[in-house]
């Protein structure tokens, strides 16, 4: 089952993002590189609680 996960920037640790992913498949924590409108650049987001 697809479950709900929130990416938070890495620089100033924001929560910007959800996104979708199946844990039973990928158990490690996501790192996706996206833009953070604080920041104004791209960053890398990671899965956060």
């Amino acid at each position: 089952m697809r479950e709900i996960i929130i990416l938070a920037c890495q620089k100033c640790k924001r929560k910007n993002y959800t996104s979708r992913k199946n844990k039973k498949t990928t158990t490690e924590k996501i790192e996706l590189k996206k833009y953070c409108k604080f920041c104004k650049a791209h960053t890398i987001h990671k899965e956060a609680k």
